[in-house]
């Protein structure tokens, strides 16, 4: 095994994570900040640089050769450019610029967040061992990455394998991506809450109205919740089904919040993916939840920065 790392960032709207991550992915030294989402462009990069300062500090951190990013997007990695929807100071930031200078010129490598995810389940998670893949976050929002050809599939933007907007109702809601009937604007936490209220299920004594709740409620036989979360495996299946037709992918992994909801979730979409996945060379199709859990972000960074998508030891 190699003895050098990777410093890892995960950017999130809530978070900003980052890590020393080695060549078995163990994450050796870690930092966080909140993000200051709402603040101005140079405040959000002041919590970036903060925690890569609190790595630097680390003996550990002259074994660092490379920097990964896993950002929230929009991102332009051909242009090193971020434009997170939940970080609106960030509009075309160049954080992988920015970044470069913090960290004294080492190489960095910024990929989507739900692409870091994909990097993160193929190299250790439930897409280990597995050639061609589809990884998704069902959470707040959609998002996903492609493994093909067992290698992680980033696009010329870093954007490819963003499932959450894929079309699967053409006469469906308006998204606030601009199109109509994406998966996201279905199957994503709020949107499965906002139909079951919609439809006339009510939180308990606790006033709880997340898509969490709503999966407590149809565990218990709540017929509205049921349905709702029914209508959200519907559209991640025909977005799967789509995508293994488009490029003959062998497993789609789930993870994110909406995941946790178990087989409330997972039932329905296995009986539904059997509707949609109806070609010979899609029929065998495995759908398995991830198994990486919060730290797929800074994981996936790691290894999407040295570009190893094998099922062996990232070589860093």
């Amino acid at each position: 095994m190699h003895t050098d790392l990777v410093a890892a960032l995960d950017i999130g709207g809530t978070k900003i994570a980052a890590a020393l991550v080695d060549g078995s992915g163990a994450l050796l030294v870690r930092a966080q900040r909140p993000t200051p989402a709402r603040e101005s462009a140079e405040t959000v990069m002041g919590a970036v640089a903060e925690v890569l300062a609190e790595l630097s500090r680390s003996p550990l951190w002259e074994r660092a050769t490379a920097v990964g990013i896993g950002s929230a997007g929009p991102v332009d990695a051909s242009a090193g450019t971020v434009s997170p929807v939940n970080v609106p100071g960030w509009r075309d930031f160049p954080l992988v610029e920015r970044v470069g200078e913090a960290v004294g010129g080492l190489p960095v490598e910024l990929v989507g967040d739900g692409v870091a995810m994909t990097a993160a389940e193929h190299w250790l998670g439930a897409a280990r061992g597995y050639d061609n893949a589809l990884c998704m976050v069902v959470s707040t929002g959609v998002g996903g990455g492609l493994v093909l050809g067992g290698k992680l599939h980033p696009g010329p933007t870093g954007n490819a394998g963003h499932i959450g907007h894929v079309s699967v109702d053409l006469d469906g809601d308006p998204c606030p991506c601009g199109s109509r009937g994406c998966v996201e604007r279905i199957a994503s936490g709020p949107n499965i809450a906002r139909r079951a209220l919609e439809a006339g299920w009510r939180p308990g004594p606790d006033g709880d109205a997340s898509a969490a709740a709503v999966a407590a409620a149809a565990r218990a036989g709540d017929r509205i919740a049921i349905a709702s979360f029914e209508r959200a495996a519907q559209a991640l299946a025909a977005g799967i089904a789509a995508t293994a037709t488009l490029v003959e992918i062998d497993i789609a992994v789930v993870g994110g919040g909406v995941a946790g909801a178990g087989d409330i979730l997972f039932a329905p979409l296995r009986r539904a993916l059997r509707q949609y996945a109806t070609l010979s060379f899609v029929q065998q199709l495995t759908v398995a939840p991830a198994v990486m859990g919060t730290d797929a972000g800074l994981v996936g960074a790691a290894a999407a920065a040295v570009r190893v998508e094998s099922g062996g030891a990232v070589a860093v």
